[in-house]
């Protein structure tokens, strides 16, 4: 039989794939590039703001029509079912939690309850980078997040399974290791699991290969922040911190349910910063929440040019079902959130452009990722800026690189 998989949204969904994949291979499937020449089609879907959402809903329709049997998986089959059915009232629904009987699904079995710890499931790794999670689900509930309600409540997987899948990751090739969670610095607290043994197990593999660590809440970072810098002492890990602050105001991170304030948000930052001078800052935005006004947001542009994170991503409030945030009052009208948008996306990559040129003749030790537009390759620096590089290279290998210009998205570098 042939399988065609399209995925979307965050790491955990790659990883999910690998999943997926490794689950299909061993029971003798073979993957298909077109979904009509595949026995079963699956969707690993996202659904964390609005325009996602109904990205989604066409591609489910698109595929529903041309597939002979779908599977729908990802976080919309975990909260939004019944929005699947009713485009697609015969695919077939396979949430997160269940990915392990991705078999069962397509033989027509019914969905059975039980915990399955993903790092003991077969894996599928065809990819410079491997995206791995290292635990499923959330401790928190901020009050606009609908991938909590998906993901459901944290589970940390255990250490030497995760060791395990990354040995194998990098025996098959991976050269840059994507440890993912949606809070990393929540890992172990379910089951006194200590994310600094595991870093350092992950670390002390056999091979040639980087370890990016993913989004982590300020919340948890901040109490634990002696073992979280302590990561980022490890040779094998970018120095690169995705540190989500949402708002520089407090009221409206109460608002949020985020846990911290700007100011704790700052002390993190500058206790990085302090210890790590070179570390790549990114960070999340959410404009026109509910409650923020004039004030609220001036209080948000006033942290991002106090702080000057490297890359800010900066999403519009998008109310999601099943959430506190959905129904708040103080809605902020669109047409302003936009424009508060487009004003701190200026001043964000303004930012960014300045803090890149800093890098203009200095060299970096790189490894190249995938291959950029137009013939270039994309390399990352050891604190994970990207450097685009027009001489001919191999996917996977170390390099080093004078970098001789600087955009607010990337470095562009030479071979030394």
């Amino acid at each position: 039989m042939k399988f065609y998989i399209e995925t979307y949204g965050c790491t955990a969904n790659r990883s999910d794939e690998s999943v997926v994949k490794g689950i299909l291979f061993s029971k003798g499937f073979e993957l298909a590039n077109d979904p009509r020449s595949a026995d079963v089609s699956i969707i690993l879907t996202c659904t964390v703001i609005g325009t996602t959402e109904q990205r989604m809903l066409n591609r489910i329709r698109h595929l529903y029509k041309i597939s002979k049997n779908l599977i729908v998986s990802g976080c919309m089959a975990s909260v939004q079912a019944d929005l699947v059915r009713k485009i697609a009232p015969e695919a077939k629904i396979l949430p997160p939690n269940k990915i392990d009987q991705i078999v069962d699904v397509i033989e027509g079995k019914e969905l059975v309850d039980k915990e399955v710890s993903k790092t003991s499931l077969p894996r599928c790794f065809d990819d410079i980078r491997a995206p791995i999670s290292i635990s499923e689900g959330c401790m928190f509930s901020c009050s606009y997040c609908i991938t909590s309600k998906a993901r459901g409540k944290l589970v940390s997987y255990p250490i030497e399974e995760v060791v395990e899948v990354v040995r194998k990751a990098v025996k098959n090739g991976a050269k840059e290791i994507q440890l993912t969670s949606q809070d990393l610095a929540s890992y172990g607290l379910d089951k006194d699991l200590s994310l600094y043994d595991l870093v350092k197990e992950v670390s002390s593999i056999e091979g040639n290969f980087m370890i990016r660590l993913g989004m982590m809440n300020p919340l948890n970072v901040k109490r634990r922040l002696d073992e979280i810098l302590s990561l980022y002492g490890f040779d094998k890990v970018y120095r690169f911190l995705h540190l989500p602050v949402q708002s520089g105001d407090n009221e409206i991170l109460k608002r949020m349910n985020r846990g911290y304030t700007s100011e704790d948000f700052k002390e993190i930052v500058y206790r990085f910063r302090s210890e790590y001078p070179d570390i790549t800052l990114s960070t999340d935005i959410i404009v026109g929440f509910p409650g923020e006004d004039e004030k609220s947001f001036q209080k948000t542009v006033d942290l991002i040019k106090e702080v000057e994170p490297d890359v800010v991503n900066i999403t519009r409030f998008s109310p999601r079902p099943f959430t506190k945030a959905k129904y708040m009052d103080k809605k902020v009208p669109t047409d302003v959130a936009k424009e508060r948008s487009r004003y701190l996306t200026r001043i964000c990559g303004e930012l960014s452009k300045m803090r890149n040129k800093k890098e203009i003749g200095k060299i970096h030790r790189a490894l190249v990722v995938e291959r950029g537009k137009n013939n270039t390759f994309v390399a990352r620096t050891l604190n994970y800026k990207p450097v685009v590089l027009e001489e001919e290279v191999s996917l996977g290998s170390f390099v080093n690189v004078k970098i001789t210009s600087a955009e607010s998205t990337h470095l562009v570098g030479k071979l030394i």
